[in-house]
């Protein structure tokens, strides 16, 4: 494993020159998120030639770290799961990086749900495993066995019914069609069933205690949604995402990126950063022939027979396509069913000390202000002042704490993390300001949301009191520079129960409306690292026509996996 941050500099940095280039491209692929890369990776592994963009400076999208003042920071990697040895994600990741992907298990338990204000507050602890999951639930709720019971039942096979999902959009349209429009697909599959019921209801119709409600629901955060507008489907594939384990990329969440890249080099491909695609190209039919990069005030034109997007569907569809096909009618029809998700915030601490001279832990703590978690809704409608003053959550946890690897890589030092959401809304009025140094107003503004959530920090790790180096926040605008989210939203295109219906699952596929251009990433499928492999995996499947998650679970039967 490679500790020197400058030699890892030299595969996640690699700044756009028009003589990097290389000739006779195969594919264009558009952000270096896991989607981007993981679809360049696919098709390199078949010899095809793939030129990744990024606008950013470093690649991997919200898998790339920042290091300030000593201290290295991940950006959307918290903790991933479904990482048993030999399993499906597993081979997915081995055969991406090559099996050079290494990972760290995290506590059991992984979560701790917090739930009421400090003078009363409940922790409930979140175990990992097939059974202990449900058994540890029903310790901390004698009496409720019976909704956990059903819960878990329902989750499962919710959880179970989404290869549906991906047969839907790899299908021709018309059979897909077909399947949803006679009702096969709601027969077959519990996930289009539940689909478009929301989390609140199912829960509700389980228990009236209202702490397990919260309980249940508590992993929303994940993908965004308050349980009255979360997918009940949505939410079952998270929590069974986390049966098998948790676990956090050795070395840090940069590994990812720094492992796909060489195989697409290897191909005679390239990934470079300082890549800003202002635009597709397209031929007078209309059709993707390439990209247009901004080099300083010049556009160089890039060639090649298809375009990949894993720039996310907004930005592909009104920023680099021209205004005149954006107006078409099959475009129009897929933008109508979209929306924002919510924005994103994040506050980052470096911290004087060791994990063990902290308290701290690999494990992460969500912190809900109150057991009613659709009480949330009033927050983001609130003014400004009023919503800063008392956020109904907070994730905190600490990336040091999870590798193994950061006492040799960053020795007495460690950090936390806090993730919360908030309206782009509230900070709209400095999106002009330049980004190193907008005003002095935004600055006030970071600094009391950083005071706000440090008093939740010191509750639950004392000894960091006194300890802080560095701190810093990221807000809507910041996803919005750095990910190019347009409204800083973290988790893409919303994840309400309209997304998971069966109609809009054949709406959003692969293949868009402008013949060569095809989307992969988070907003074909589902959000995280899992649900933008699974993109990749579509867009892959329907690029090279080969069904790629059959050839996954012939590895995975080859590796003894039990399916």
């Amino acid at each position: 494993m490679v500790h020197d941050p400058k030699e890892k500099n030299k595969v996640l940095k690699q700044g756009f020159l028009a003589s990097r280039v290389p000739q006779n491209l195969d594919a264009i692929v558009v952000g270096s998120g896991v989607g981007g890369l993981g679809v360049a990776v696919m098709m390199a592994k078949v010899g095809k030639k793939v030129l990744v963009l990024e606008q950013h400076d470093r690649a991997g999208g919200c898998c790339h770290t920042f290091i300030e003042k000593g201290f290295e920071f991940d950006v959307g990697i918290h903790y991933i799961g479904d990482l048993l040895e030999n399993g499906p994600l597993r081979c997915i990741s081995d055969q991406l990086t090559n099996g050079q992907l290494q990972w760290d298990p995290l506590d059991n338990p992984f979560d701790q749900v917090v739930l009421g204000p400090p003078e009363n507050r409940r922790i409930y602890p979140i175990y990992s495993g097939k059974h202990r999951f449900a058994q540890e639930l029903k310790k901390c709720f004698p009496g409720e066995e019976k909704a956990i019971d059903e819960y878990m039942r329902l989750a499962k096979k919710c959880n179970f019914g989404v290869w549906m999902m991906g047969v839907l959009k790899f299908l021709p349209t018309p059979i897909a069609k077909l399947m949803v429009y006679t009702g096969i697909v709601n027969l077959l599959s519990y996930f289009f069933r539940y689909g478009t019921r929301s989390l609140t209801e199912v829960v509700n119709g389980l228990t009236e205690n209202k702490d397990l409600r919260a309980v249940l629901c508590y992993i929303f955060g994940t993908y965004g949604n308050i349980p009255k507008d979360a997918s009940f489907s949505m939410h079952s594939l998270l929590v069974c995402h986390y049966l098998p384990g948790a676990w956090y990329p050795k070395g840090g969440a940069s590994e990812i990126a720094y492992h796909m890249i060489p195989i697409i080099e290897k191909a005679g491909g390239a990934v470079l950063v300082r890549a800003p695609v202002n635009r597709i190209l397209l031929n007078d039919a209309k059709e993707a022939i390439g990209v247009s990069v901004m080099k300083g005030h010049e556009e160089v034109h890039i060639h090649a027979p298809m375009v990949i997007s894993d720039a996310g569907i907004y930005n592909t569809y009104q920023k680099l396509l021209p205004k005149e096909v954006q107006a078409t009618s099959a475009i129009q029809k897929q933008l109508s069913m979209l929306k924002h998700g919510e924005g994103g915030l994040s506050i980052f601490l470096g911290l004087d000390g060791t994990k063990e001279e902290l308290g701290l832990e690999a494990k992460n703590y969500w912190i809900f202000t109150e057991n009613n978690l659709d009480e949330m809704e009033g927050y983001t409608k609130k003014d400004r002042e009023q919503g800063m003053k008392n956020i109904p959550l907070v994730f905190i946890a600490s990336p040091s704490a999870k590798d193994s690897t950061w006492e040799e890589r960053m020795p007495g030092k460690s950090t936390l993390t806090m993730v919360s959401f908030a309206p782009y809304s509230w900070f709209e009025e400095w999106k002009d300001d330049k980004v190193t140094n907008r005003s002095a107003d935004y600055k006030e503004l970071k600094e009391s949301l950083i005071q706000s959530i440090l008093e939740v920090v010191y509750q639950l790790y004392p000894k960091t009191k006194d300890k802080i180096e560095y701190m810093d926040a990221g807000t809507p605008l910041t996803n919005q520079h750095y990910i190019a989210a347009p409204k800083g939203e973290i988790y893409g295109v919303d994840h309400g129960t309209a997304r998971f219906s069966s109609e809009y699952c054949i709406s959003m596929r692969p293949q868009t409306p402008v013949k060569n251009l095809y989307l992969t990433g988070q907003d074909l499928f589902s959000c995280g690292y899992a649900g933008a492999l699974a993109g990749a995996m579509i867009c892959g499947s329907t690029i090279l026509n080969r069904n790629l998650y059959l050839d996954v679970m012939k590895l995975c039967r080859k590796r003894k996996y039990k399916l």
